[in-house]
């Protein structure tokens, strides 16, 4: 367990106004008091490259009432840019404007030559727009401006040194983008290109000259804060600006009511909502169908309007992600049989598993379960078609999609296509190479690391007196967020001593704990955590709210517990 260290300049810096307990947090943080604020009008202005091409392309679409196609991806991020691109075009006065997700299981990842010829088949578009996808997409692009189709591209996953035929290409990470932000989510680079739009239309006079009512893009944010948390993206001060102006527009009930369903659904209250629940409750159930079927299921209950429609999509994706937790299980044991009957050896670099009966879209949560575990990067492969499918999970030492363009580049033909970003990576290889991969993978991460095996310590905020153990300091906790990857919410540890504990739900550790030296009695939950022999225990913990039956009291969430050394 690590103490943050804090920069005491910037702790001085700070204004009166900000409590002491939160100083020393964000000063650990690294955060200037204006990169604290949250409004929208400290949002980073849209100069992407290519931005203009792009907006006259789309301007023209508009002026002509051309056939608008949006092409997305199949997870929660792909699925609330969609949602967000037909909303705002609609506003914008679009008449013919749809989405066609591909099925994962049928047409691959992304703006491929399949997916393409599927939409001349049944929606004959004359304009293209990707979301969340297509900076991979050579052969897909190809094809769509080969069969007279404009192609708008936008993405946030990092491209290869070529871009795809595209006749605009709107992502923060293009080499020699000025954009300022290199973390939007796909849903965030998709808020962006409309909000540019509705400028320049407005600018152009578009929206007097055909009657069309000023669009309040601020109505799409719920979507932008849902798809931005879902992607786990870093959380500089702009994503927070966009996830935390969604979630207020969600405790308003200003949003979505398909968004209102799935926290019904999940029995989550919108007016208490946190970007947490987000991630752990809404995320998991839209990811569930793009999982094991068709995400188009998700974006339809984004986009109705029917709060009795959105019930029903709510209900149909609620049933896909029990059959998901079924599946996950099934295939976590399998592959924890294979690690444990693995060699000592092994498995202190990375972990590349595969067995045929894995489900391809489950793969990627097993792989991010294992690397939690073990501390290094994991590759889950599943069988598709006569070749294998496999998601990759990283840690921070090691940039995935940097280490894999390395191993492409030393193993020519070993891996038929990838891609992917830091932390995460999807990647297709012929079924044979499986144990060659195997090898190629570990030697680039041995060597990358420098025979250093990874150490991963917990983060913490150090130690808190008796007094700042409240529910105060809880509440002023949430109200600093949102919290998340790059702004992680504070954990702090000390000794306490176990009044008494017991499992719940079978697996979880419900326990009160009191703080050594001190007489007050907290509420604590480990999750997934065995009962302890000893009464003395270090905890590192968070500090959180607890709402039951309309009493709100303060719970210690569990992230560590271990007997006192």
């Amino acid at each position: 367990m690590l103490t943050r260290q804090f920069d005491s300049t910037l702790f001085d810096s700070y204004s009166d106004d900000i409590p002491s307990f939160l100083k020393k947090i964000y000063a650990a943080r690294g955060m200037s008091e204006s990169q604290l604020s949250l409004g929208l009008s400290d949002l980073l202005t849209p100069n992407f490259d290519q931005l203009d091409q792009a907006l006259l392309l789309l301007e023209n679409a508009l002026l002509e009432q051309k056939r608008i196609l949006i092409i997305g991806d199949f997870d929660c991020d792909g699925a609330t840019a969609s949602v967000v691109a037909v909303k705002s075009l609609r506003m914008m006065g679009a008449k013919y404007v749809d989405f066609l997700v591909p099925n994962r299981f049928e047409h691959g990842y992304g703006l491929s030559p399949e997916i393409v010829q599927l939409a001349i088949r049944e929606k004959q578009p004359d304009l293209i727009i990707t979301v969340d996808n297509g900076i991979s997409s050579f052969d897909g692009a190809q094809l769509a401006k080969a069969s007279g189709i404009k192609v708008i591209i936008t993405d946030h996953h990092l491209p290869s040194d070529e871009l795809p035929e595209a006749d605009a290409i709107i992502n923060p990470n293009l080499k020699g983008c000025a954009f300022l932000s290199k973390n939007l989510a796909g849903v965030g680079v998709c808020f962006y290109l409309f909000s540019a739009l509705k400028t320049h239309l407005n600018k152009n006079q578009y929206f007097v000259n055909n009657s069309i009512p000023l669009p309040d893009l601020r109505k799409v944010l719920d979507l932008v804060a849902l798809g931005t948390v879902a992607d786990v993206v870093r959380l500089d001060q702009n994503n927070r600006i966009l996830i935390d102006q969604g979630i207020k527009r969600i405790q308003a009930k200003q949003c979505s009511p398909g968004i209102l369903a799935l926290l019904e659904i999940a029995n989550r209250q919108a007016p208490t909502l946190q970007a947490s629940d987000l991630g752990f409750a809404v995320g998991p159930r839209l990811n569930a169908a793009g999982r094991l079927s068709d995400i188009s299921r998700g974006i339809k209950c984004l986009l109705t309007e029917d709060m009795n429609d959105a019930r029903r999509y709510a209900s149909e994706l609620e049933a896909f992600n029990q059959k998901r937790k079924e599946e996950q299980t099934r295939i976590q044991d399998e592959a924890q049989a294979i690690v444990d009957s693995q060699d000592v050896s092994e498995g202190k670099f990375s972990l590349s598993l595969f067995d045929p009966s894995w489900h391809e879209g489950i793969v990627g949560i097993v792989a991010g379960k294992l690397k939690e575990d073990y501390h290094c990067p994991v590759a889950v492969f599943a069988k598709s078609g006569s070749f294998l499918k496999g998601s990759i999970r990283s840690i921070p030492s090691v940039h995935i999609k940097d280490l894999l363009d390395l191993v492409d580049r030393d193993n020519p033909g070993l891996i038929l296509k990838f891609g992917g970003h830091a932390m995460a990576a999807g990647l297709s290889i012929e079924a044979e190479n499986f144990y060659s991969f195997k090898r190629a993978f570990d030697a680039a991460i041995k060597t990358h690391l420098n025979n250093e095996i990874p150490t991963v310590d917990l983060l913490t905020d150090g130690k808190l007196e008796a007094c700042d153990i409240s529910l105060a300091n809880a509440e002023v906790l949430k109200q600093a967020g949102p919290w998340g990857q790059g702004f992680e919410e504070p954990v702090f540890y000390g000794e306490f001593e176990i009044v008494d504990q017991k499992i719940v739900g079978e697996k979880h550790l419900k326990c009160r704990l009191k703080l050594k030296g001190d007489a007050q009695v907290h509420d604590g939950i480990a999750f997934f955590q065995a009962p302890l022999e000893s009464e003395i225990v270090t905890v590192a913990y968070k500090l959180a709210i607890n709402i039951w039956r309309g009493n709100t009291s303060l719970q210690l969430m569990v992230e560590q517990i271990s007997a006192l050394e």
